[in-house]
Order: C-alpha cells, then structure tokens, then sequence
C-alpha cells in the first residue's frame, strides 16, 4: 500500500486496550531475544521502574549512561515498547542525506506522530537520542532495529534504521516511514524530556510543553 492511498487511521483507543497492550509487550519481549546484536534489553535492576509506576503509568526515568552509539535499549511504558537509541554522528548525517529523504513518506514530519518540541529533522529533543514507540503503524507489530549502514543487508542500500519483520514497512534512524510500504505514518514519539544529560524521563514533557501521546494520528 503505498503512503498515498492508506487508509483512516484507527481510533486512538485502539492502542490502549488491555489485551493488545499485553501482546505488544510479549512481542517486545519475544523481538529482544532475536534481533541483532547492536540491541539491548535493559530489565536490570538499576533501569526497571518499580511495577505500581509502571501500573500507574507515570513517568519513567532510564539511565543512558552506558548506551554505546549504535545501540538501542527497550523499555515499557504504558504498555507500549518504547525505543531509545543512542545514534552515531554517521547515522545522524543519514537523516539529512537527500537520498534517504527522497525515500521517505513523511521526511518533515507533516503528519501529527510526535510533540511539537520534536517535530524536526532528528525528530527528538536531544539529536543523539532517539526515543520513539516501537510499535510499526501498519498493524502494531514490532519493528527490528538495524543501525549499521550497509549496501546489502537487511535491504540495498539500506541507511540504518528499522524493518518490519510481518510486511516489511521500513523507517529510518528517526522512525520516519519509507514510502511505497504498507506501514502509512512515521513512528510515534512519546511526551519525554531529558532530566539529566544521561537519562531520559519518558512520559513528562519537557518545562512549558504540552502534549498527550493519545493526540497522536495513529500508533
């Protein structure tokens, strides 16, 4: 389906529904164990917020510390997996290339998939880290992360970003969609802001912001 002839976009309830919160998890889970080595399931003691915040579906704090460019963790938040990559002056320099723009569906955020405060070219508050809702906009499925540049693998000429592993919708480092695939809009970006250099708190906009991921076209 090609980005101009997709159809509405589902109600914004859609995503919040107990069930499909549970199965987006499990495949966030299930993505972890099988993607490429460059991504890193961060359920240790140190990152996990405590299940009643969780519960709650308050704001989280993650630790980047340790993040090494070119490498993505996933964390939950209200159900939904959440990415956070730590992206190299390389793949940085991709989201601005004219090759890969005139790829793209939605290169300069038109549609509504983020906050205002990250409706830019790095689509993020801070342009070394990304943070964006894993959930691919086709139909809900969890995109898998292939950062490194390379001429043949996972596709040709393929800049470093996501593939969808159920239709093959594609995005880039910044989860702006490709055109020509079935997935119709970029990947959502949360309310998030960056409490320290270090540590991302997902889930509470930056001082003066307002915005509510269920404002959002589509997740």
């Amino acid at each position: 389906m090609s980005s101009t002839t997709h159809s509405a976009p589902a109600p914004h309830g859609t995503a919040g529904e107990p069930g499909r919160r549970d199965f987006l998890t499990l495949l966030a889970l299930a993505g972890a164990g099988v993607a490429v080595g460059a991504i890193v399931w961060p359920f240790i003691d140190s990152m996990e917020p405590a299940a009643d915040t969780l519960a709650a579906g308050e704001p989280i704090d993650v630790d980047v510390s340790k993040l090494a460019p070119g490498q993505q963790i996933v964390v939950v938040w209200r159900g939904k997996p959440i990415f956070i990559v730590h992206r190299t002056p390389q793949g940085l320099a991709t989201l601005q290339d004219p090759k890969t723009i005139r790829v793209l569906s939605d290169p300069n955020s038109k549609v509504l998939q983020q906050p205002p405060y990250a409706d830019n070219w790095h689509r993020s508050v801070d342009p070394t880290y990304a943070v964006m809702v894993g959930i691919c906009t086709h139909l809900g499925c969890v995109p898998t992360f292939y950062p490194n540049i390379s001429a043949t693998d996972p596709a040709p000429n393929w800049p470093g970003g996501y593939l969808c592993p159920c239709h093959g919708s594609k995005y880039d480092l910044a989860g702006r969609v490709y055109s020509g695939v079935p997935a119709p809009y970029n990947l959502p970006v949360p309310p998030y802001h960056m409490a320290s250099p270090t540590s991302v708190r997902i889930g509470e906009n930056p001082p003066g912001q307002v915005f509510d991921l269920n404002s959002v076209v589509q997740i």
